[in-house]
């Protein structure tokens, strides 16, 4: 992809993102948007991404996966994020560059923001990414580096706990959740999030406006 093209490439993604960070209870982020800093004061998160349905231009991105790590010193909206993505070792050459330039927000839309928050994007490999949904547990793998199953919170009756009508970036419907398994082996991080925060979330995303 030339360079002066990036950024003015449409594109879009329709799917399922789960996350699962080290709040010890419900990410904060989600309603301050990022001016409440996480509960303890830092960031640290894995994601996994499932794309029903997909593209950027012509390039069809539907039924791959991806996985991500984020690092974030303190209040999300202050930025000097850290990040790295995990894309599907099944995409094709032009696939595997479209989805880094989503996911480090070089193609702006949805996911430009990365572009701004993130100080430095660590890399992105190719990696055997396994999105799997069992009852409502959604499990991510990606070879021995992250290892997450996250459910959704039981809530009055046992239905979901949804924080509706949000601004929150990923979408404005998400599902209160807490990681049954959150373990992470990468680049150099040891993380293990069992039982804390996550978000099971709805995505449609698109750009680059």
């Amino acid at each position: 992809m030339a360079l002066d093209t990036l950024g003015t490439v449409p594109w879009a993604i329709k799917g399922e993102l789960i996350l699962n960070c080290n709040c010890t209870v419900f990410c904060p982020c989600v309603v301050s948007l990022g001016k409440h800093a996480p509960t303890e004061g830092y960031c640290q998160a894995w994601s996994g991404v499932r794309i029903d349905e997909g593209h950027y231009g012509d390039e069809d991105l539907s039924g791959l996966n991806v996985g991500l790590m984020l690092e974030i010193p303190g209040l999300m909206a202050r930025g000097n994020w850290k990040a790295a993505a995990f894309i599907d070792e099944r995409a094709s050459e032009a696939a595997y560059d479209a989805l880094v330039n989503i996911f480090s927000g070089k193609a702006r839309g949805a996911t430009g923001l990365f572009g701004v928050l993130v100080s430095e994007f660590i890399g992105a490999e190719r990696a055997p990414v396994i999105f799997e949904t069992e009852g409502n547990a959604r499990r991510l793998m990606v070879g021995k580096m992250i290892q997450g199953e996250v459910v959704p919170v039981p809530g009055h009756k046992g239905e979901d706990i949804v924080v509706t009508n949000t601004e929150y970036w990923m979408g404005p419907d998400i599902t209160v959740a807490t990681a049954t398994k959150g373990r992470v082996r990468a680049f150099g991080r040891v993380w293990d999030f069992d039982g804390r925060s996550a978000e099971i979330c709805q995505i449609d995303w698109k750009g680059p406006r």
